[in-house]
């Protein structure tokens, strides 16, 4: 799901207009979730997979994105009639008894080989492909190789270590004593769907410091109920009416990323938000190069962070939580700048 989000913002001076919206977010969710404190195999009827049945709930729907994306298919090439209401997710088709199988060779593949650690992922072959491709094409012999980048950053010789990029962000972004007393904000703005097929929307996005966010979208155009992501500072909710399970608690590193992005709409606790921060590097992103540094979290979660090197901020970051076919990316690109206060603030704001 890709969202480009184009902002209007407002600080606040108190948290009142905040807490509520996070009480009516929160209270909705945690009333009807049916899968909290589940495991996947738990959950859900037929998962059977050794490692994928012990995921969270929420780490197994963004791992069943993976797979997708991994093969280039989607929802409904595994699962009859996906996407609609007559959807059946339990029935066993051969192209899911296969997967079964490719997720369980993969695991045997690293566990045999690399003493556990994941070397090989579902990626590692099919590249987008159902059946991987096994030869070259020879007018690709000494062309340019595929775009995909190592997970893991490294200091690149002449490059500012990571402290220091992070030290230009803040200072860029608005300094730290300014930062430090923003305590609370709300975004208001319009909301596009991915290719623009899922409707146009209006959200609200509340913020308190250190790390509490809810985000609420609301569809105009359609007779599709309210969306929710919330963070309290400890447990964090999705509610996607039309998702496969319309509401649920996070668990796993999708509750580290909510988590991550709770923390880091407050810039001033950047460097606090993950630990072992490494770097820099040069990647690009088009046709511009940015300086790159990267952190970790808990639970093997880690996040990858883009700065412009002519204005120290921040543009891109991609966050990875860990599952057994390949880290889960989610990535969020920050553009159109502006000062509000003294702080500068990114008017949009794109999720996929």
């Amino acid at each position: 799901m890709t969202r480009p989000w184009r902002m209007k913002l407002a600080l606040v001076g108190s948290a009142c207009v905040w807490l509520t919206a996070l009480a009516l977010a929160a209270h909705d969710t945690q009333i009807a979730s049916p899968v909290a404190g589940k495991k996947a195999g738990e959950a859900f009827k037929n998962v059977t997979t050794s490692t994928l049945k012990e995921l969270s709930v929420d780490d197994f729907i963004a791992s069943m994105g993976l797979i997708s994306a991994n093969l280039g298919l989607d929802c409904a090439d595994c699962h009859p009639n996906a996407g609609t209401d007559k959807a059946d997710f339990v029935i066993d088709t051969p192209r899911k008894v296969m997967t079964r199988r490719m997720v369980e060779m993969v695991a045997g593949i690293n566990r045999t080989n690399f003493g556990g650690v994941q070397r090989v992922t579902c990626y590692t072959c099919h590249h987008g492909r159902i059946t991987p491709a096994t030869t070259i094409a020879l007018d690709s012999w000494y062309d340019a190789p595929n775009v995909e980048l190592d997970d893991a950053v490294r200091q690149d010789n002449g490059l500012p270590a990571a402290e220091e990029i992070l030290d230009r962000y803040t200072a860029a972004i608005g300094g730290a004593d300014r930062l430090a007393r923003i305590t609370s904000f709300v975004a208001t703005g319009s909301a596009i769907g991915y290719g623009e097929l899922g409707g146009n929307a209006d959200f609200t996005l509340f913020a308190k410091a250190p790390n509490q966010r809810a985000i609420l979208i609301s569809y105009k155009d359609t007779q599709r109920p309210t969306s929710s992501w919330s963070f309290d500072g400890r447990t964090g909710w999705i509610k996607t009416p039309r998702g496969l399970l319309g509401e649920y608690e996070l668990i796993g590193s999708e509750l580290d990323g909510a988590r991550f992005e709770a923390q880091i709409a407050f810039p001033g606790q950047i460097k606090q938000a993950l630990s072992n921060w490494r770097g820099a590097t040069t990647r690009s992103i088009g046709d511009r190069d940015f300086l790159v540094v990267q952190g970790s979290g808990q639970r093997g979660f880690m996040a990858t962070l883009y700065f412009d090197p002519k204005t120290a901020l921040l543009s891109r970051t991609v966050r990875y939580g860990p599952s057994p076919i390949g880290r889960m990316p989610t990535q969020i690109d920050y553009a159109d700048y502006r000062d509000v206060g003294g702080v500068k603030f990114p008017f949009e704001y794109k999720f996929t």
